[in-house]
């Protein structure tokens, strides 16, 4: 039986891959607010129901069965971002933690009414696609992290992680946001960047910096419009 326990485990293990993370018991702990003996006993079941292998240094990954269902649940996990903030105007840093809540509550009939109602190539409010991506796949895209962006260039926020509600609404305090256009004015001896935003003039930290994707193709006729 696939209890909502162990869908959250494997939901998490697909997101900590999709980021780039070591997945071992201490990251899954650390994504679930759980301890270290309780995802023990998470890993010793999923593993007697062929969910997830894990290696002899402790690396935990998903058997194509887990990997099935950790697909669907992030897919579930999507279209309900996606119809709280363009069916309901949820705000865009709201959405991931309401999605939550909701994912394991909906029916496969409304998830159905949901995909043909949304689709799901469209990205989710925080930039990501319903298909979970490595770094590695959005390199290939052009995408780079804001922390690695060059001082004087103009750049569009792409996708930011989702999964730290105090991040999102700092982030949104600052106008950085998926979609907006920023411009970085200078890197900074501390590791801060320099900013201009629609809220103008602002300053961010490295570890902010390397939770943001930013692409630098914006359209010709605004290009220059945050540095005017």
């Amino acid at each position: 039986m696939i209890t909502v326990s162990k869908e959250d485990y494997l939901k998490a293990i697909l997101e900590a891959e999709s980021e780039g993370e070591s997945v071992i018991s201490a990251t899954l702990a650390h994504w679930l607010s759980v301890s270290a003996p309780a995802v023990t006993m998470a890993m010793r079941r999923l593993k007697r129901d062929g969910l997830v292998r894990i290696g002899s240094d402790g690396q935990v990954g998903l058997t194509p069965a887990g990997r099935k269902i950790a697909r669907r649940l992030a897919l579930r996990h999507h279209l309900i971002e996606r119809m709280l903030a363009e069916m309901f105007g949820m705000e865009w840093y709201k959405v991931h933690d309401e999605a939550e809540r909701l994912e394991h509550a909906v029916s496969p009939d409304f998830e159905a009414k949901l995909l043909a109602r949304l689709g799901k190539q469209a990205a989710c409010p925080h930039g990501s696609l319903s298909e979970r991506e490595s770094p590695a796949s959005r390199r290939r895209r052009g995408l780079l992290l804001l922390a690695e962006a060059d001082a004087g260039q103009d750049y569009v926020v792409s996708g930011i992680y989702e999964r730290d509600r105090k991040l999102l609404e700092f982030l949104e305090g600052r106008g950085i946001r998926p979609g907006a256009e920023l411009h970085v004015s200078g890197k900074n001896y501390d590791q801060t960047l320099t900013l201009a935003t629609d809220r103008g003039r602002v300053t961010l930290g490295r570890s902010a910096a390397e939770r943001v994707w930013v692409a630098q193709e914006l359209p010709p006729r605004r290009r220059g419009s945050l540095k005017d």
